[in-house]
Order: structure tokens, then sequence, then C-alpha cells
């Protein structure tokens, strides 16, 4: 234990007494305005130092032969070294947990946040000249969304989709050019709810019926 409190003040600053030492230099310090005014101006100087490096604060404790001001002990920047490579490696180390953490949250739920809707019903209809189509529909509040899919379907003209409800009337739910391909893959809506839905039927450009889906 320091007999004189006042030489205690470089050591306090940072954080490097004993409890005795710390009662000490408090009691004294409510009682020496002349140690409250350094403590005032270097109360900041921890901080400074945790930003240097370790090798750098260490240097700063070489007092030059002419001096008189104490210094302080290199063993305290050795001991504010130390404390700060912990603490750096205990936040990579959380950094890296939370990131892993994160990773695998994203991993296990992004499946489930880029599954497309599933329908809530779908039909298709297939011919002996290799025309094919799909249907998929979804109940909507407004009606029904017929999402279409077709492959060898006629490579010319205008093709259009028609839905028939149940009481005779019918909808063109969506209509499109025809591709080179015979290929097409588009969206369409009517406001016929699908519990009222007769039949679907693909027409071509002249209204002649190409392929027809009867709903059950």
């Amino acid at each position: 234990m320091s007999t004189n409190p006042h030489h205690l003040l470089g050591a306090y600053v940072l954080g490097g007494l004993d409890p005795s030492d710390v009662t000490l230099f408090e009691t004294h310090l409510h009682g020496c305005a002349g140690c409250r005014r350094e403590l005032a101006v270097l109360e900041k100087v921890p901080a400074l130092l945790d930003a240097l490096p370790a090798a750098d604060a260490v240097a700063l404790t070489a007092v030059s032969a002419g001096a008189t001001a104490p210094s302080v002990p290199a063993r305290l920047f050795d001991e504010l070294a130390r404390r700060r490579r912990t603490l750096r490696r205990r936040w990579v180390a959380l950094a890296g947990a939370v990131a892993a953490a994160c990773l695998a949250v994203g991993l296990a739920a992004g499946p489930l946040l880029v599954r497309p809707p599933q329908p809530d019903a779908t039909y298709s209809v297939a011919s002996g000249g290799g025309l094919q189509v799909n249907i998929d529909m979804a109940r909507k509040a407004w009606g029904t969304e017929l999402a279409v899919s077709g492959s060898s379907l006629p490579a010319e003209g205008t093709l259009s989709l028609w839905v028939r409800d149940r009481a005779g009337g019918e909808d063109r739910a969506c209509a499109w050019s025809a591709t080179p391909s015979g290929k097409v893959k588009v969206t369409g809506a009517t406001p016929i709810q699908l519990g009222s839905i007769s039949s679907v039927e693909l027409r071509d450009g002249a209204q002649h019926a190409v392929a027809v889906i009867t709903v059950p």
C-alpha cells in the first residue's frame, strides 16, 4: 500500500489498484482539489491507450532521464493490453456465433420463405398429337387465378382461355399470341369462383376449341 495517495492517481486511472488502495485514494480524492483536476484531465487516457497497439502503449511508460514525474508501471499497460485482447476475442467469438446462428436459421427458413403458394386445384389434358395443357387454379377473394402452361400448342394466331360456370355463363380469363415453339406459360384470372367452374376451354383465333378441361 502506498503512503502517498497522490502517487496512486495514474494506477487508479488505469484500474490497476487493489481494493485497499482504491479506498485510500478515493478518500484522499475527496479532499484534494489538485488530484481531482488531474483526474479530470487523465480520465480519458484508458480509452486512448486502448486504441494503441500494446507495444506503443508500453513505450509510453519510458521516462527520460531528466524527468521528475513518476511513471505508471509498465505492468499496468501489459494488464490493459491483456484485457483488451481478451475482450476483443470475446467479441469476435460472439459475432461468429451470432453469424453462424443467423446462417443456420436462414438455411432452415429459406425453403419456407421462397416456397411458392400451392394451387387449390390442378388439371391437365393431353392429345394424341402431343398437345398438353396444365392449369393450376387458386382461390382468391375476387374469383380464381389460373396459371396455364402448355406445349405443342398452335404456333400461329391468338389463343385464349375461357372459363365456364355451372350456370352456363363464360368468361375469358386470358389471351396471348401463339409462339413458334408451341409452348406457353401465362397467368389468367376470372371473377368466377373456383367452386362454380364447370370447365376450362382453350380456343384458337377462330374460336375453335383446341383443348377442354372438365372440372368435376
